[in-house]
């Protein structure tokens, strides 16, 4: 595709470059189908420098979850893709002991393909005030988390990068880990608001679209930095290249463009109840 650069942030989609039988050094792949549930849990681990220049993406273990209904408003099969989602959350947050978690809900609430961040926030189960002022006791259990949120916005809205606002909570609160939410793009239509992928090499808010901005990972921040995100865009210069499978027939300013399904205000707000559902099962 010399006309036009393919743009996705599932890790999921980079592998799926290669032949599936071509075996990439430094990269590991486990897949595991919940027939019952239809949910595919798709784990690429990309262990070394050079299976991280092969991706594409930073080392880190990148878990995809699939959910072919997800789009669909049926609540029972949302709260099953919550309960696999929190299976998941767990592996990579370690919640066996107490946790000051602070999530961050990225995006642009005022644009609903990126609003997805500041929705999942803003349903989340907030305990971080009331422990500080009454102790665990309010909630009558052994172990609590302390979880608190943060919606920085986007530039165009504070003056400020991303990594500047979290940073600097982060020095104030002092969490433990920090969780970010975030939408993402993907390669292929038919993942378009029906994958989740939670990552623990954090994120780099904007690079599906083009538009980079200053990374949130441990390196960058101080804390470990789990990334969770679903693709609500599609580059349009892809479907058309998909369509067609002729470089040449693709218009050079398609890769610019992306495109959403025209139901993604409900279904937005379907995602958010989903992956907030999922980290108060993880962090009550």
């Amino acid at each position: 595709m010399e006309q036009f650069q393919v743009r996705t942030d599932l890790a999921l989609e980079a592998r799926e470059r290669f032949e599936e039988d071509v075996e990439i050094r430094g990269v590991s792949v486990e897949e595991q189908y919940d027939e019952i549930r239809d949910i595919r849990v798709t784990k690429v681990c990309i262990e070394s420098e050079n299976g991280a220049k092969a991706m594409g993406k930073p080392v880190g273990t990148y878990i995809t979850l699939e959910a072919p209904k997800l789009s669909e408003p049926d609540k029972d099969y949302h709260r099953e893709v919550s309960e696999a989602l929190a299976d998941c959350l767990h592996e990579l947050l370690g919640t066996e002991e107490e946790k000051a978690v602070l999530v961050v809900g990225l995006g642009n609430r005022e644009v609903t393909p990126d609003a997805l961040g500041p929705e999942v926030v803003g349903n989340l189960r907030i305990t971080r005030h009331l422990i500080r002022e009454y102790g665990k006791a309010a909630f009558e259990k052994k172990k609590v988390h302390l979880v608190s949120g943060i919606v920085p916005g986007v530039m165009a809205q504070t003056g400020m990068e991303t990594l500047e606002i979290v940073r600097g909570v982060a020095e104030e609160t002092r969490p433990d880990v920090i969780v970010v939410i975030d939408a993402l793009a993907a390669r292929s239509s038919k993942r378009l608001n029906r994958t989740i992928q939670i990552s623990d090499a954090g994120i780099h808010p904007g690079s599906g679209v083009g538009n980079h901005r200053h990374s949130l990972t441990r390196e960058t921040i101080g804390v470990p930095v789990i990334a969770v995100g679903v693709p609500t865009v599609v580059d349009a210069a892809t479907i058309v290249y998909d369509a067609v499978r002729d470089r040449t027939a693709v218009p050079p300013g398609l890769n610019t463009m992306f495109v959403t399904p025209k139901d993604i205000d409900e279904t937005i707000k379907s995602l958010s109840f989903t992956i907030s559902e999922a980290l108060n099962l993880v962090l009550s």
